[in-house]
């Protein structure tokens, strides 16, 4: 059930491998790639006391060498104080550019490890193995990396592509049941942008995926890191294409923004109350039967996800305040408000220069605060 799908980059292609029982051979598949045997695992306190050991033992039956990192666990980790603190530890290491970074974590792990990469002595090599299913179909594939900051999330950051990404699906076993949720949301948003097939598959295997059946997952996990994986392929630093990832997320991060970036609202949760909302407001502009925009609600609330704003703490929202946070996004252009929108399940578009006023009334149609 091992499965390999490459990440085809001119002169940096890279294999993520997908299917149980990786972690413990991780060292076989690890060692060929490396310039010396020397690693460092960069991991949280969560994932360090369940699976840490047997990483290590892993590399080191292989003959790696072997020191390892702890930050500690959430998102306040993913910032400027956290990032100054890990450089600090690489440095006091010594490790020089021959060397390797294992991120070991769920997408703040491989988000702040791989920003460190990027930056620790101008760029040195780095590996991902994502813990959970966030981070195995969506952050650790595709070379983004970036930390967060009061105005925002990730935008301090850059593009640096991982020499392999090993998504152990035996590991999703620890994994708690809204964390398991918040990974599906960025699944079933593979099949909204781009394979209405795979959505259908979706809603009928929701439960057998939520509840970690090894062959649903294996399915599931598989198709998005191919489908992420030929988006990326087609446009690495998210110049067309690779927008269309960012679907629920321009609404996701405002309400992140909102509710603190903490439990309250995870991101993965965000993002599918974002997709829930980005195809109601396709709908509301007149580009998507409504219909549709139905069927993806139904589809989030069965996986026991948010689909919009009434789902989220903190309702209700102010309506000026959620767009000045959109307005801040990654994807605005010269203050121009752009959304990946949708025509039907599994078509998905950039929309530059939504109508401000368009989106502040359908906002307070969703019950947003005037």
């Amino acid at each position: 059930m091992i499965r390999s799908i490459p990440v085809t980059l001119a002169g940096r292609s890279y294999e993520v491998v997908v299917g149980p029982g990786l972690i413990d051979r991780a060292g076989e598949r690890i060692a060929p790639l490396l310039k010396t045997r020397r690693t460092a695992i960069v991991t949280d306190s969560n994932v360090g006391e369940h699976h840490g050991e047997r990483l290590s033992v892993s590399l080191e039956r292989a003959g790696v060498a072997v020191d390892v990192i702890t930050v500690p666990a959430g998102e306040e980790s993913k910032s400027f104080a956290g990032l100054a603190d890990l450089s600090d530890r690489l440095l006091d290491l010594r490790l020089d550019r021959g060397d390797v970074i294992v991120a070991f974590g769920g997408g703040v792990v491989g988000d702040l490890a791989g920003f460190a990469a990027a930056i620790y002595k101008r760029g040195i090599d780095f590996i991902q193995v994502p813990t959970s299913l966030l981070a195995q179909v969506d952050s650790s594939v595709g070379g983004k990396t970036a930390i967060d900051t009061p105005r925002g999330k990730n935008l301090i950051g850059a593009f640096h592509q991982p020499k392999l990404v090993l998504a152990d699906l035996d590991v999703l076993c620890t994994l708690p049941a809204r964390e398991m949720a918040c990974g599906y949301a960025e699944v079933i948003k593979y099949g909204m942008l781009g394979d209405a097939d795979f959505f259908a598959w979706l809603e009928a295997n929701c439960a057998a995926v939520l509840e970690r059946d090894i062959s649903a997952l294996a399915h599931a996990v598989g198709r998005s890191v191919e489908m992420k994986a030929e988006i990326v392929a087609e446009d690495e630093t998210e110049q067309g294409r690779r927008a269309l990832l960012n679907l629920g997320h321009t609404f996701g991060h405002a309400l992140e923004a909102e509710t603190g970036y903490g439990e309250a609202l995870k991101h993965g949760e965000a993002v599918a109350a974002g997709c829930g909302l980005a195809f109601r407001l396709s709908a509301f502009l007149g580009l998507c039967d409504p219909a549709d925009a139905a069927r993806v609600e139904r589809a989030l609330k069965a996986a026991g996800l948010p689909a919009g704003m009434a789902d989220a703490p903190g309702h209700p929202f102010n309506a000026d305040r959620l767009i000045h946070h959109m307005g801040q996004d990654k994807k605005a252009q010269g203050g121009a408000l752009t959304f990946i929108l949708a025509r039907r399940i599994g078509d998905a578009f950039t929309a530059k220069g939504v109508d401000p006023d368009a989106l502040r009334q359908f906002l307070i149609t969703e019950g947003a605060a005037s």
